[in-house]
């Protein structure tokens, strides 16, 4: 159900997206045209970030299609998406996509392994990805690539999409209720000694990033998975739980013995530097409205919230955690939100909400300008911290206006695209060479790409990617939906 929210599609000019924005109460900054690298635009100046020179501001998140093989290899689907990536022009590639240090902390049966029984795949996606750029841009000198390393945690379906295998970091009472936990079934909880061995791989994985030739390793810690889940585990008994310094623990120790072991790789990580509240369709199909929380303030279960109103940002903690994470040698921040399993409108704004969501409860411009804004200020509470940002997508025409506007004031130093790179891949290029955006082929935000998976279909863009609008899954996923 789409609401009656102006559809970005539908602004044409500058002036017209401007007046949007006032009409919301906000405002962003925005230029005019596209500036072409030649005319010095922002996004085609270099980074230097400790050794690695990154050629332009343009950054790649990472983006998962569920359609590597059942061991964790990729499939020509995937190899496909990372030669996509290559093909972008962007020179920072945030991690290609999540691979599990541990098969059981898959978020689906098909999603890639950081684990040695892959090794070959992960090489073949690297050698892929670095021989499209080359092909397309003509050089990888200043190209740095990553490695995303992930946990899924409460997450985790590593056998079948349609069974829930949660790995949990506590009980939490309304996350518990919404996935199917019940509040006595420990057997659910991760011991210390388990998140112990966890550690361990993580190390081993980056050990073997750094072997293949990947330029650093994200310590995936976002999103509702089990390394952003522990920074809320204050009811946690042990060294892992409790204030933040236990909390932050695992994610700590992981980027010191990285540091350590592997002395040649940088460190970054992708941070849900804040939360929400769960978020559900309401009963007359309108707009998702919070979890009902009615137990006694404050509200212990969130990360970047205010514990007296979990609705609110509160970015005290998370700047504390930032300033830990450089204490044990982070490089790179790459900032995101929220979660798309339970509050997807903050994550990931949208007019059109995934098959398992609700109709978004604000303007998705809303959501694009709180977490540019959010950005904003990290960067300026950190200003010698290369950081990315996340949510640009649903600006649509206006995308690179605005990125190009943000990395010039210095509100941000990499401008991330998601979705936009299913549908547009060659964004980057194109506008570093002065060219507006192909409007047939800007991501609209229709949530096919999520809503496939949810359903065990294989992700992409199966509204605008010609490629994926062949696919038989598109015909299954037109089912799904209706």
């Amino acid at each position: 159900m789409a609401t009656n929210y102006p559809k970005m599609a539908q602004l044409r000019t500058v002036e017209q997206f401007q007046l949007r924005l006032q009409s919301l109460g906000l405002s962003l900054p925005c230029d005019s045209h596209v500036l072409s690298a030649e005319a010095e635009s922002p996004m085609a100046e270099h980074l230097q970030v400790g050794d690695l020179k990154i050629g332009n501001r343009w950054c790649i998140h990472p983006m998962e299609g569920w359609d590597a093989n059942r061991d964790g290899s990729p499939s020509p689907l995937t190899i496909r998406r990372w030669e996509r990536f290559g093909e972008s022009g962007a020179k920072l590639i945030w991690g290609g996509e999540a691979a599990a240090v541990q098969a059981c902390g898959r978020a689906n049966p098909n999603q890639t392994l950081a684990t040695a029984e892959n090794e070959q795949g992960l090489a073949t996606l690297l050698r892929s990805l670095l021989q499209s750029h080359q092909a397309a841009v003509g050089s990888t000198d200043d190209l740095v690539v990553g490695l995303q390393l992930t946990h899924s945690g409460r997450f985790c379906k590593p056998n079948d999409h349609k069974r829930w295998e949660p790995c949990i970091a506590y009980h939490h009472p309304l996350l518990d209720a919404k996935f199917g936990i019940a509040a006595d079934d420990d057997s659910r909880l991760l011991s210390d000694d388990e998140l112990e061995q966890l550690i361990d791989d993580y190390v081993k994985a980056a050990q073997m990033a750094y072997k293949l030739g990947f330029h650093f390793v994200d310590v995936k810690a976002c999103h509702g998975y089990l390394l952003h889940e522990l920074l809320s585990a204050r009811v946690r008994p042990g060294r892992f739980g409790g204030d933040l310094s236990g909390r932050s623990l695992l994610l700590r120790t992981v980027i010191e013995r990285i540091r350590h072991e592997c002395p040649g790789l940088s460190v970054g990580v992708r941070l849900s530097v804040f939360d929400a509240l769960p978020f559900q369709a309401s009963p007359d199909e309108g707009p998702g409205v919070p979890a009902a929380w009615n137990q006694a303030v404050p509200y212990d279960y969130g990360f970047g919230l205010n514990p007296m109103n979990p609705l609110d940002i509160d970015l005290a903690e998370p700047k504390q955690l930032i300033q830990m994470l450089i204490d044990c040698g982070l490089d790179m921040l790459n900032i995101s939100c929220g979660s798309p399993y339970y509050n997807p409108h903050i994550q990931r704004p949208a007019i059109f909400p995934p098959s398992d969501g609700y109709p978004p409860p604000e303007d998705p411009l809303a959501g694009v300008v709180r977490q540019i804004e959010v950005v904003a200020e990290v960067k300026r509470s950190f200003p010698a911290l290369p950081v990315v940002g996340s949510g640009y997508t649903y600006l649509q025409e206006f995308l690179p206006l605005v990125a190009q506007a943000v990395v010039r004031q210095k509100w941000v130093d990499f401008v991330g695209l998601g979705r936009m790179v299913l549908s547009h891949p060659t964004m980057p290029t194109e506008t570093l060479a002065g060219k507006a955006p192909v409007r047939k082929l800007i991501c609209r935000t229709f949530s096919d790409c999520t809503t496939a998976p949810r359903h065990g279909i294989v992700s992409g863009c199966y509204p605008l990617d010609e490629y994926y609008k062949s696919l038989p899954q598109r015909d299954v996923l037109n089912q799904a939906k209706s």
